[in-house]
């Protein structure tokens, strides 16, 4: 199996997603969703963003590598009675079986980042948007001190090394990578513009218990335990995420917590 679909097929992200409704809905509300535009959610899950937007009339395709997250993402539009969004398997390195410029809206919230050839991917998003369409990605930050650049720097301490020719997901949080990704797929540095923006985790029980389903349902953290668990320093690993959630958790009562992400937003020249 695709190494990356093995990691997101770990464990249940639906766990996760459902924590991140809320900005999921905020992002697509911002960022311009109108009636009767071709949307594609590209690393979707499971509908965090794609269902926010086909409820807003657009016509949305969502595309992930994972089966179970595909399945899930159907599901839920099934159960709102949307028929104006299908969710289907696909890879983000090249779309195949997407016909070239047929999208207005190329939109990926912490999802292509995550695929391994982050050239491939730019060219592929490039690809399959409309001349005068747009690409918008939300890319995690590196080095970050909010949640989940501290989440999957954490763990990464904790896990094997990464195989040789790895490239880290992080590096779409770099704007210099981010402007030569597109630049090799044709895209003008001019029409390329970045923003810091926050996305937020909103959970009914204390932080302890969040950091919970992270550990249960989300593919790194799971990959992190499991390393750790071998090594003996579970522990170690467990005390570190506690105290981060706890650090950054702004709720009296449940938990609350932001996460800077880079918004990207790229205009497919006419």
């Amino acid at each position: 199996m695709n190494p990356n679909q093995a990691l997101w097929e770990k464990g249940d992200f639906t766990r996760i997603a459902a924590t991140m409704r809320e900005s999921g809905e905020a992002l697509v509300n911002a960022i311009g969703v109108t009636r009767g535009m071709t949307v594609l959610d590209l690393g979707c899950g499971d509908g965090t963003t794609a269902l926010p937007a086909a409820r807003l009339g657009a016509e949305v395709t969502g595309v992930d590598i994972a089966a179970n997250l595909v399945q899930a993402g159907n599901r839920r539009a099934q159960e709102e009675g949307l028929t104006n969004i299908r969710f289907q398997q696909g890879d983000a390195c090249d779309l195949d079986g997407l016909p070239d410029r047929s999208f207005d809206l190329v939109l990926s919230i912490f999802g292509a980042m995550f695929a391994p050839r982050p050239f491939d991917v730019a060219r592929a998003m490039v690809r399959v948007t409309r001349p005068g369409g747009r690409i918008v990605m939300g890319n995690w930050l590196p080095n970050d001190p909010t949640l989940v650049a501290q989440i999957l720097r954490i763990s990464a301490a904790y896990s094997p090394p990464p195989p040789e020719g790895f490239v880290s997901p992080m590096t779409w949080g770099v704007e210099g990578n981010v402007t030569e990704r597109f630049g090799a797929a044709g895209i003008p540095q001019d029409n390329i513009s970045f923003a810091r923006d926050s996305y937020g985790f909103r959970y009914p029980g204390p932080p302890a218990e969040f950091l919970e389903q992270f550990r249960r349902y989300y593919g790194p953290a799971m990959n992190a335990f499991e390393a750790a668990e071998r090594n003996g320093r579970a522990d170690d690993l467990l005390r570190e995420l506690r105290t981060l959630f706890e650090e950054h958790n702004t709720a009296r009562d449940g938990t609350s917590i932001s996460a800077a992400f880079l918004r990207v937003t790229v205009k497919v020249p006419h």
